[in-house]
């Protein structure tokens, strides 16, 4: 048996926090258990640094292809790379060539949002385990999806909503499901930044360095804009998601999970572009949103993309309101509060984590891959962001999209996340460019 097909059989996890096929200790009398695992970052120019920090510090781990549809950036990523004193990455343009190679265990995702279920679902179909960046698609059917092809794989595919991995943010979980908040009935999250504007782009010739028919991938073919790439395209419905999928995606996935919610009863959404009139943003800049659960409990979302006014000091955070007290928690900690206001405990991270950059990097990521490699080899039973987790959380953003997009408030099936409105499922799936659609 070599190794690439035991660290396959070994990877019998389902992705919905079922359990090993395998027992941790089982797999530890495979010969050859702890080899080395191989690993490609897909996409480099942003979130994929952060990958590349992580994957380097998880013992027993190497990165050994970069891949992009960029090559001057991904040559220069590579040269950081190895300058950096790590052995130089293979470099590769198309995906394809890379989900052939046999050799590779684990695929990093960290391209532009339209991507991410493609990628997922081919790299779990091709035999590898996959770490995915958030939102894991565009549209709800995307995750569903990813969770089908997991299944029907075996493969291991960790979200990466990263502080699902904070010792801290667990050790708040632990408090709040011993009752030391009491019944926590509201959480308050929000994001705050000093987004600049895109401009007035033009359609152009994309530059020689980007393969631009590879970069649209599965998303209808259209023409080159001189503002998309490489970030702008967060902000256009044909390949972003908005600043909810963006950023409220990390906010609303911890606060569900403190307060033990799935899907909400209703979705209601009030937002307006209120900055940078004229250019190109086709969305929201600044977004109030609101999901209605059982019981009067309600998780509240406060985007402001272009006005970078903190909230109780942080850029973004959560809060946690309970009838024997409250909690603020953020990436680098939490602290908790007495009914009267007061501040009666802190817990600091020893090691911070980026809140507001594009990079958003730092210790909860090797946490987080650290997880997810442990799961591969057995060690750990479980991961922090399954897909059954990270679907529930990226829907909730989803569905705060298509509030905003239809103007409307949707009654939600709890059951499966589902709008009753048929406008708004409309938006539930995307169109894809034929010959690359997602199929689990």
């Amino acid at each position: 048996m070599d190794r690439r097909t035991m660290i396959k059989g070994a990877g019998a996890t389902v992705g919905l926090g079922l359990g090993m096929a395998m027992s941790a200790r089982s797999y530890a009398r495979i010969k050859g258990a702890n080899d080395r695992l191989s690993v490609a970052v897909i996409g480099v120019n942003g979130r994929g640094q952060a990958h590349m920090g992580a994957f380097t510090k998880v013992p027993n781990v190497e990165i050994t292809h970069f891949c992009d549809v960029d090559s001057a950036v991904l040559a220069k990523r590579a040269g950081e790379f190895a300058a950096r004193g790590n052995p130089a990455p293979k470099t590769e343009g198309d995906y394809r060539r890379l989900f052939d190679n046999k050799a590779l265990d684990i695929i990093t995702i960290a391209t532009p949002d339209h991507w991410h279920a493609k990628l997922a679902v081919d790299g779990m179909k091709s035999g590898h385990h996959v770490y995915c960046e958030k939102p894991i698609g565009i549209a709800p059917a995307e995750g569903e999806a990813m969770i089908a092809a997991q299944k029907s794989t075996k493969r291991i595919l960790q979200v990466g909503n990263q502080q699902r991995s904070s010792p801290e943010t667990r050790q708040l979980l632990a408090l709040v499901q011993a009752g030391d908040l009491g019944d926590v009935y509201e959480a308050q999250t929000w994001y705050a930044n000093n987004r600049k504007t895109i401009g007035n782009g033009h359609v152009t010739t994309p530059p020689a360095n980007l393969d631009w028919d590879m970069w649209q991938g599965p998303r209808p073919r259209a023409p080159y804009r001189s503002n998309l790439v490489p970030y702008n395209w967060h902000w256009f419905w044909q390949y972003g998601t908005g600043e909810l999928c963006n950023n409220a995606m990390h906010e609303l996935d911890v606060a569900r999970w403190l307060m033990g919610l799935t899907y909400p009863k209703t979705v209601s959404a009030q937002g307006a572009k209120r900055f940078h009139a004229g250019d190109d943003w086709e969305m929201y800049d600044s977004l109030a949103l609101d999901l209605n659960y059982d019981n009067d409990r309600v998780i509240r979302w406060n985007g402001q993309s272009c006005n970078a006014m903190l909230t109780y000091g942080r850029g973004r955070g959560v809060l946690l309101l309970g009838t024997k007290g409250s909690a603020v928690v953020d990436r680098n900690g939490f602290e908790l509060y007495d009914l009267a206001g007061k501040s009666i405990r802190q817990v600091m991270a020893k090691a911070t984590s980026e809140t507001t950059g594009t990079v958003g990097e730092g210790v909860l990521d090797v946490y987080h891959a650290g997880n997810f490699v442990d799961v591969i080899r057995g060690r750990a039973s479980a991961l922090n962001s399954p897909i059954a987790e990270g679907h529930i959380s990226t829907t909730l953003c989803h569905l705060g999209n298509m509030a905003y997009r239809t103007d409307s408030v949707l009654t939600v099936d709890p059951t499966t996340g589902k709008p009753s409105s048929a406008e708004a499922m409309k938006l539930w799936s995307v169109a894809y460019e034929p010959g690359w659609e997602v199929k689990a």
